[in-house]
């Protein structure tokens, strides 16, 4: 008997708890990609769908409407099936290269050769230093040519027409390279580009220094020297902390003693 009702009651209570949890687990719909979508791209109406998920996994920025996916330019690549979210796509109306232009900032195109753009290995993303040769005109060595760094960890937006860099890595000749630039680092960079011939230095993509370098002229060359190098002074060590005494006072009849450990 004892048997018969515990078989009951687990029953019951067995199929309370599957009720409780297929509710949990109901599904919601949300904006998914039904093909690969690469950076660029815009959305048109069959490159999205509405799939199930559950609702106990929520998806930062899911759409629940193909309409507010619809038109909207892809700024990160999205894989198939991959729910589309907002930080994915572009503003509302934003399209081509505006799209990632964020606010305050501004983008400046510049010419470039096989020598300049790093013989094609110049991708979107890459960091470069922007370096101009140009001649003085102040009356400062007129004759003699100087080559100053005039912006540094600058962030390339784009090569030629390409947003994105290529899959396989193989380089790409450009005739220009589209930098992200503040209005005054902008300036700098145009007026470079009118007053000497510009070159894009490559640089490591996790190497955020900045540092202060000095014009170079022809007499380095000539003589071998170098900007000069920051010398870390050495200083001289602290003094040593004087040991801590204990002192034990010691009486022999009237006589005082005083002994340090």
């Amino acid at each position: 008997m004892a048997l018969g009702i515990s078989l009951v009651v687990s029953y019951f209570l067995y199929n309370r708890i599957k009720r409780q949890y297929a509710a949990a687990v109901q599904p919601i719909k949300i904006v998914a990609a039904t093909k690969p979508l690469d950076a660029g791209a815009t959305i048109s109406a069959d490159a999205v769908a509405l799939v199930d998920w559950p609702v106990n996994f929520p998806v930062e920025g899911a759409m629940t409407k193909t309409q507010d996916a619809i038109g909207r330019m892809v700024m990160f690549p999205i894989a198939a099936k991959e729910p589309v979210r907002e930080a994915l796509l572009a503003a509302p109306g934003s399209v081509g290269l505006t799209a990632k232009i964020p606010d305050g900032m501004r983008a400046v195109a510049v010419e470039t050769n096989d020598v300049t753009n790093v013989s094609g290995f110049l991708f979107p993303g890459c960091r470069v230093d922007v370096l101009v040769t140009f001649r003085p005109e102040d009356g400062r060595n007129t004759n003699e040519d100087l080559t100053s760094t005039v912006l540094q960890n600058v962030e390339v937006l784009s090569t030629g027409e390409r947003l994105q860099p290529d899959p396989s890595g193989k380089p790409q000749k450009v005739r220009q390279v589209t930098m992200l630039l503040s209005p005054d680092d902008a300036q700098k960079l145009v007026l470079a580009a009118n007053k000497g011939t510009v070159q894009f230095v490559l640089r490591n993509g996790t190497d955020q220094a900045q540092e202060v370098r000095r014009p170079v002229d022809m007499k380095d060359l000539e003589t071998g020297a170098s900007a000069p190098k920051q010398v870390a002074v050495k200083r001289a060590p602290a003094p040593p902390k004087p040991p801590t005494y204990y002192e034990v006072e010691t009486y022999d009849g009237s006589k005082k003693n005083t002994v340090k450990f």
